[in-house]
This record gives structure tokens, C-alpha cells and sequence, in this order.
């Protein structure tokens, strides 16, 4: 049964690409959430109704976290639980028209189970999980190099950075270079492909879902920094990096 539901997953998600990429041909309307840095489109509510529907029609008795708020009243992970991003960087969908993702994990029981990231412009489905591993289409990855902090670029959260909290300007500094790109699920492809060594970051559960059930399925690390465990049903202050850099930072961040 879940290797059906990932193979008709996995077609959704080029579905929503390409109803996706027909949307941005046409207007739609951009509006404010929380702040003029925090933006919402008809396009993300759009897709969020479309996936949901889809989701239900694959897993009827799956619950569904999604961003927007069509989904679910989750408080557990128990049974089939789908989370949802149905545009994982808004804001460069509406400024750059480029780096941004489509997002989806099953968690079943409360296991991270398969992920799935959409790079919608590039054409890239990074998908696997349930030990099957992680591919981008229809090919395998290999584990990252695992290079330490000072071999390897760093994405940060740009709050905590500018702010300095939890030491990061150390980490920083440490590290070869710092990359920000503005979606956690871009940030999660790179550090997966080896591209990046390590990404910190706050993340809400339909940013971190996806991306820590591939990094996981690699081998690599995830690693909550205000608590211990991560709870995929909250924010969190998260690690995902390699086995070496997530040492190195560890021992950095306070």
C-alpha cells in the first residue's frame, strides 16, 4: 500500500508543477500575512486545495497539516499524516520567479516515512524515503560528502544571523562561505546533494516535514537546537547538516 501511495504521490507532484507553472502565466493576487516579509498568493491557496483534494482521493483516511489552513486539526502523528507546503518560498515565487519549492512528507505513526520536493523551475523531483532511498527523478543519490564546517558552505537563518542569537556569527565565520536562498525546501536540496554542509534554520512543520525525511534517509543529521527532540508538529530551531558539520556547529552554537 505505501509504495502505491508514493508512486501516485509522486505523480501529483508533477501534476501541481505543471498547473503550477501554467498559473504564473496569468495575474493572480499577492497579499500580506503577518508582515510586508511575509506573503501569501492565490496561487499557494490555490495549490494547498488542489494537493489536499488530490491526497484525500489517494489516502482517504490520512489526516493533512498544510500551510494555508485547508487541511486538518492535527495533534499526533498516529496513523497516516501528510504535511503540506504548497509553495515553499512565496516570496521569491512573487519577486524572482525562481527559487522556490512544492512540498509533501507521509509520516506514518509518527515515522518520517517519504518526502518530496518539487524545484519547480528546474524540473527536479527529490523524493524517497521508507528506505528506498532518495532520488532527483529517476536517479539515485549518494550520501554527501561528510566534509567538516571549514570545508563546506553554510545556509543560516538571516534573523539569527543579523541578530547574532545562538552564536551563529561564529558558525559563520567558521565555515568556507554563507548562502541564504529563501526556501527551506531549495535550502534542504542542497544540503541533500551535497551542495551545501549544512542548513540552521527556524522551520514550521510543512517547511522542516519533507526535507528531514530525505535527509534522514541519507544518513545525514537533524538536530533540534532549542530542544532536544524535533517535533514535526511545531517550529523548531533545526539542524540539518552532515555528520561532521552538525559536530562542528554543535559544539558552536549555545
Amino acid at each position: 500500500m505505501l509504495q502505491e501511495i508514493d508512486q501516485k504521490v509522486q505523480q501529483l507532484m508533477w501534476d501541481v508543477q505543471k498547473r503550477t507553472l501554467d498559473r504564473m502565466k496569468q495575474s493572480y493576487d499577492v497579499n500580506l500575512k503577518t508582515s510586508y516579509k511575509d506573503l501569501v498568493t492565490t496561487v499557494d491557496k490555490e495549490n494547498e486545495r488542489y494537493l489536499n483534494q488530490r491526497l484525500r482521493e489517494i489516502d482517504p483516511d490520512a489526516k493533512i497539516i498544510s500551510e494555508e489552513g485547508y487541511g486538518d486539526q492535527v495533534n499526533d502523528l498516529k496513523g497516516h499524516v501528510f504535511i503540506v507546503d504548497p509553495i515553499d518560498g512565496t516570496m521569491n515565487f512573487v519577486m524572482q520567479h525562481c527559487n522556490f519549492a512544492i512540498m509533501i512528507a507521509l509520516y506514518v505513526d509518527g515515522k518520517p516515512t517519504y518526502g518530496y520536493i518539487m524545484d519547480v523551475m528546474n524540473d527536479k523531483l527529490y523524493h524517497g524515503g521508507n528506505g528506498d532511498g532518495v532520488f532527483v527523478n529517476n536517479h539515485q543519490l549518494n550520501t554527501p560528502a561528510n566534509n567538516s564546517l571549514h570545508d563546506s558552505l553554510m545556509v543560516l537563518n538571516a534573523g539569527l544571523t543579523l541578530d547574532g542569537g545562538h552564536n551563529v556569527r561564529e558558525v559563520g565565520k567558521q565555515a568556507r562561505g554563507l548562502r541564504m536562498y529563501g526556501s527551506a525546501g531549495i535550502e534542504m536540496i542542497y544540503v541533500i546533494t551535497g551542495r551545501i554542509g549544512g542548513y540552521l534554520s527556524y522551520l514550521k512543520p510543512w517547511d522542516l516535514a519533507a526535507g528531514m525525511v530525505l535527509a534522514l534517509e541519507l544518513g545525514l543529521v537533524v538536530k533540534g537546537i532549542d530542544e532536544q527532540r524535533v517535533n514535526v508538529l511545531l517550529s523548531n530551531l533545526v539542524l540539518v547538516a552532515t555528520k561532521q558539520v552538525a559536530s562542528d556547529v554543535l559544539e558552536l552554537v549555545d
